[in-house]
Order: structure tokens, then sequence, then C-alpha cells
């Protein structure tokens, strides 16, 4: 959590309960586990990811359409006038109407394995394009988390302001009979009622927080903008802020083995390797078949239509053998270009492992520390409201003054509000540390 009260404007007297918010969950509020549904199915970059799966797919039938045979039919129409010399000598205008038809047909008998190595190719693509779209709902599923998190965690803090305000009343309710009776001055009243008013002002800001962790959240989920939207403010217990922490091998090792981003690069190298042999298949000889039958028929020939076509047919069927002899260094080129991208892909393959790596060591040391500081803000909270009863009473009966008050209330909303702080980051790390351990994430 990045987002921290100021200690300074929160005044408790009495120890407010450090359970979360607790309530029935109504009919139109939103769990955590429906906001992660619901994301993963309508957000826009996923949906954008699954396109881009689905023109994978194409590519892949297309590349597999490459082994049939091609089929064409071609026909021309015309209709011709000129004129012609007589034997008179005059000239006469003659009109003519022809036709041509033409049905051929193409098959690569052979091209070095050119064809099935890119089918195979498209498969490992379509594959990895799959793993493309897990990675993306993998991404919106934490975003979701840790901004459905923010929002507890500015719910929380906007409880505490508010309680705050309301001591903060009832100490300047009793500060004024203590003017009143002059056991303290005005100067002293007056700075309990500045506080009073800017406790207030920092309501009105953990308000502003907590509309903008919602809006956060509303935004990841694609919601328009007159969809009303609420979420459920689940029962977090101290249990889950102190719960034993999996070990970092152990998370690491599940990870390498689920996370969809480690196996989409080990298929990226794959076709890239795919690619280098596609590259110099162009080596090699390539073996096409091909064979065309034509006709056509002219208005001005005396035979009856259906003599001209027969009498004008022409069938052919060839093959062709191409060899590359000399290609100004097109392939050789080709391939040296496929194995340096090979060679990237098996660095971002690595590069794939140390990020993930270098994640989930971050979320252990993050749970880790956020769970030894709030074991440590849990005592000291303890103490510090002790000393700051101790003072209040002290005040009460004369014997401290306005600034030492104040002082003993920061030292204790200090406590306070690392423990909070701690609470919210412990449960965040903790929850997407199971996450890397393919455990689904829940509140």
């Amino acid at each position: 959590m990045n987002k921290r009260i100021h200690i300074t404007t929160i005044i408790l007297i009495i120890i407010p309960s450090l359970v979360g918010f607790s309530q029935e969950k109504p009919t139109s509020s939103w769990s955590l586990q429906e906001c992660i549904k619901y994301a993963r199915e309508n957000n826009i970059q996923v949906q954008m990811t699954r396109k881009n799966s689905e023109s994978t797919r194409v590519d892949l039938l297309t590349s597999k359409a490459q082994l049939f045979p091609s089929l064409v039919f071609n026909s021309d129409q015309g209709w011709s006038n000129q004129k012609t010399e007589q034997s008179n000598g005059s000239y006469k205008s003659e009109s003519a109407y022809s036709g041509s038809y033409n049905l051929s047909t193409g098959l690569t008998l052979y091209n070095g394995g050119k064809l099935t190595r890119s089918i195979r190719q498209q498969e490992v693509n379509v594959k990895a394009q799959e793993y493309q779209v897990d990675i993306a709902e993998n991404d919106i599923e934490i975003s979701v988390t840790e901004a459905y998190l923010q929002i507890l965690y500015a719910n929380e803090s906007l409880k505490t302001n508010r309680q705050t305000v309301e001591t903060a009343a009832a100490e300047l309710a009793r500060s004024k009979e203590l003017l009143a009776a002059g056991s303290i001055s005005q100067s002293d009243y007056a700075q309990l009622e500045a506080q009073y008013y800017n406790d207030q002002y920092q309501v009105t800001i953990a308000e502003n927080a907590l509309a903008t962790a919602r809006l956060d959240l509303k935004q990841l989920l694609e919601l328009d903008i007159d969809e009303e939207f609420d979420i459920y403010f689940p029962e977090l217990n101290e249990a889950q802020v102190i719960m034993p922490l999996p070990s970092l091998e152990e998370v690491y090792r599940t990870a390498l083995e689920v996370m969809p981003e480690v196996q989409k690069s080990k298929l990226d190298v794959s076709s890239a390797e795919m690619e280098e042999k596609i590259a110099a298949s162009d080596r090699l000889p390539s073996v096409t078949l091909s064979a065309g039958v034509s006709t056509g028929h002219n208005s001005q020939d005396n035979h009856s239509f259906g003599s001209q076509l027969s009498n004008r047919l022409s069938e052919n069927i060839g093959l062709n053998v191409s060899i590359p002899i000399a290609q100004r260094r097109q392939v050789k080129s080709a391939v040296e270009k496929a194995r340096v991208a090979t060679e990237t892909a098996q660095l971002e393959e690595l590069n794939t492992r140390k990020t993930l790596l270098k994640t989930i060591e971050t979320l252990h040391q993050n749970a880790r520390s956020a769970q030894s500081r709030y074991t440590a803000a849990t005592n000291s909270v303890k103490a510090a409201s002790d000393s700051y009863k101790l003072v209040q009473e002290q005040f009460n009966a004369g014997m401290k003054n306005t600034v030492e008050l104040l002082t003993e209330k920061n030292n204790y909303l200090s406590a306070l509000q690392e423990q909070i702080q701690a609470k919210f980051e412990a449960i965040l790390s903790i929850k997407l540390l199971n996450f890397y351990r393919n455990e689904p994430i829940s509140l």
C-alpha cells in the first residue's frame, strides 16, 4: 500500500477495533472472487488477447491448406467491332463476340519440408497465444486483487478518521468545560478546536481516497458509467496476517511449472528454432505439379458453340523443378537472422525466469517484513495507548499541557497506522505468493 494517512490528524481516546469491517453481503455487492471472474471475462485487454488467439488459429488453417492443390477458373468475354475492306473497295463494319475459358490447378510436391515445418510452427504459435491469453487473465486478476484490497484499506482508514472526529468532538467538549473552570488556557482550547476541524477535513480526504479506489476497480471491470457498483467488505482477522509463509523455493519451483509466461517463453524458443529450419528450406530444390484445360469460342466461326469448345479444347500438364544456385545471399541472410531470433528468444526465456524469481522474492520479502512490522506495531499500539490514556488523565487534571497530550496521541496513532499498513501489505503479499503456487485468490 502506498497511501498513508497523516498520523498527526487522527486523534483517538479509545483503542479502536483492529478487525476489518464485517457485514452481511448484500445482493448488489461484489466479492473479490466475483470481481476477478467478471474481469477475466470482460476486460478489454483480455478480450483483445483472445481475438489475437483466434487470428493465430486462422493462420494455422491457412498453413495446413497449403498442402492441398489449388484450383482456379478464369474466363474472358470480349466484343470487338472493326471495318474491313470489301472486294469492291468499300468498307463494312463487322463485330464479333468471343470467349475463353481456363481451368488450372497446382500442387507443391516438395519444397524442402517448408510446408510441414510451417504447419508445426503455427501449431506452436497457437499454443503460445493460448498461454498469452492466460497471462492477460492472470495480470487482470492480480490488478483486481490489488485494487480490491486498496478499497478495503481505504475503507478502514475512513472508519478510523470518522471515529477520530467523534472522539475529537468529545475531547473538545471536555476541554470547553476545563476552559470554563480555568483548568486550561484559551490557547490550549484553540489548538484542540483547530485539531477538531482538521480531523473533519481528513474525513473528506479519506472519503475521496475510497471513492478513487472504488473507481479504479470499476474501470478494471469495464463497467458502464451508469452502472451501480459496490463491493463486499469481508472480515480480515489476524490469522490471515501472521499465517505461515510458504518457502521461497517451493513457490518458485511451482511457478516455473504452472505460470503461463514461462510456458509461452519456451514455445517462443521452439517457434524461433522452427523458423531457422524454414529459412534453411529455401536452399533445397522445389518441385511443383501444374495442370490445366482451356477452350474458347468466337461468333465469327461458322461452327456451333459446342463444336467450337470441343475443337479448341487444350489440355496441359507440367512438372516444374526449381534448383536454387545463387540467390545473392538471401537465403544465408534469412537463416542468420532466424538464428539471431532464436538466441533472442532464448534470452527472453531466461529473462522471464529471472523476472518471475525477482517478483516472487520481492513478494516473499514484503510478506515477511509486513508480518514483522504488524507484530511490532501491535505491541507498540498497546504500549502507546496505555501511555496516551495516562497523559490524558493528567491533562484533565491540569498536570499536562496540550502539546504533551497531542504528542502522546501522535505516538499512539503512528503505531496504529503502521499496524493497518502492515496488515494489508501482508495480506496482499501472501495472497499473491499463493497465487504463484497455483492457488486461486480469495478472501
